[in-house]
């Protein structure tokens, strides 16, 4: 089965894969993709903002992109956010599972369903990050020496300033974990499509008002991205479509 990654902010390539660049036509726009070669033919990989990374969270085509996928066969998707803590529970440069969000975006074009036939067309999204994916995701980061914590809760903002201390302590009082901009319509989107979607975060700062100023934390960035593609390649290798979860439509 096809399978794919989606690389947010830094993440840019699949290091050490050797890829085909293909762009992708339909409905909702154009997609550039790449596809895996050789042992990994079966890998697609999406850099949501560009190889250059010109393209902001709002201005992101995220119908093209995962009709693209779709359209390339794709079953199992784990995607990567860049975000900021909103919960010190959830350490700058270690891994946050995704389970639930909060979305507070607007004006972005976020379903494919613009007319619905007989009453179908509403997504469900109980668990909107497939539990599998997640579970294998904690399973496997012991191997790949990451620390890794589960149970987050994403913020969805619009971007591409930065929240203010007010609107982050309002996402803490709703039970909020870690804020970014680009989740939101992506797994929802996907959930509409039949594909299951897992998803991790790596918080690179403290939000607003957690610290003074935000400062965007480097260290061992890279090692610890590279060390993230690797665990989402095997998180991917080692399950299955039948074990994962697809949302339902209702």
């Amino acid at each position: 089965m096809t399978v794919a990654i989606i690389g947010g902010t830094g993440i840019y390539n699949l290091p050490g894969i050797e890829v085909e660049e293909k762009h992708i036509r339909n409905i909702y726009g154009e997609a550039m993709v790449y596809l895996g070669k050789g042992e990994y033919k079966d890998v697609v990989f999406l850099t949501r903002h560009g190889v250059k990374h010109t393209t902001p969270p709002h201005k992101v085509n995220y119908r093209a992109n995962i009709r693209a996928l779709k359209d390339l066969g794709v079953s199992r998707i784990m995607a990567t956010y860049a975000v900021g803590a909103i919960s010190r529970g959830y350490p700058v440069l270690e891994l946050a599972v995704l389970r639930d969000f909060l979305d507070f975006t607007s004006g972005r074009a976020f379903s494919f369903f613009d007319e619905i036939e007989r009453g179908i067309g509403h997504v469900e999204m109980s668990k909107p990050f497939c539990p599998t994916l997640s579970a294998k995701t904690i399973e496997l980061a012991l191997r790949h020496g990451i620390n890794v914590h589960d149970g987050a809760t994403y913020v969805a903002t619009n971007g591409p300033r930065f929240e203010s201390p007010a609107e982050i302590k309002m996402y803490q009082m709703l039970g909020g974990d870690v804020v970014g901009m680009t989740a939101c319509p992506e797994v929802y989107l996907a959930g509409e499509l039949g594909m299951s979607f897992g998803a991790v975060a790596l918080p690179i700062n403290l939000a607003a008002g957690l610290e003074e100023n935000i400062t965007i934390h480097e260290g061992n960035i890279d090692e610890v991205r590279a060390k993230m593609i690797a665990l989402m390649l095997d998180v991917l290798k080692e399950t299955t479509d039948e074990e994962c979860q697809v949302p339902i439509l209702l």
